[in-house]
């Protein structure tokens, strides 16, 4: 039996954690296809498949920064959820902020986990590497269904 390549969906500005988390990506025990969305109306545009994005694949997982240019990660996260096409697909919540407020902010918009990022590199590329275990590993994800 064959399996496919998990498609992840990143939606993250920072060219840093992009790197980091393509590398702790590269290195975990699941085979993946990273897709990189930069701000959120790429994101939107990424997962409806408009414009460039017309051939994207549906991903199986989005990691979603909420600091984003263009249009708010919060944002993104509503209208994933709100759409009845894309609201199975789990969103993973990886933000700098530990906020309480973008915490609560993020499950009342149904975000399926929520990680503040840690600072220290070696820990980043860690909770990467977690999010792979769990995520990927642990976790059976819903097929695209229509």
């Amino acid at each position: 039996m064959t399996y496919r390549p998990v498609e992840i969906l990143l939606v993250e500005d920072n060219p840093a954690d992009v790197r980091l988390t393509e590398e702790a990506l590269r290195e975990g025990k699941v085979r993946n296809n990273l897709h990189v969305a930069r701000d959120g109306v790429e994101a939107i545009e990424f997962l409806r498949r408009r414009g460039k994005f017309a051939d994207a694949v549906r991903p199986d997982l989005v990691l979603l920064d909420l600091n984003l240019p263009r249009r708010d990660g919060r944002e993104v996260l509503a209208e994933i959820k709100e759409d009845p096409d894309l609201k199975t697909i789990p969103v993973v919540v990886l933000t700098t902020s530990s906020a309480e407020v973008d915490i609560l902010k993020s499950y009342k918009l149904h975000a399926n986990c929520y990680i503040s990022k840690p600072v220290d590199l070696e820990q980043f590329v860690s909770v990467v590497k977690s999010i792979d275990d769990f995520w990927l590993t642990v976790v059976r994800l819903p097929s695209e269904t229509k």
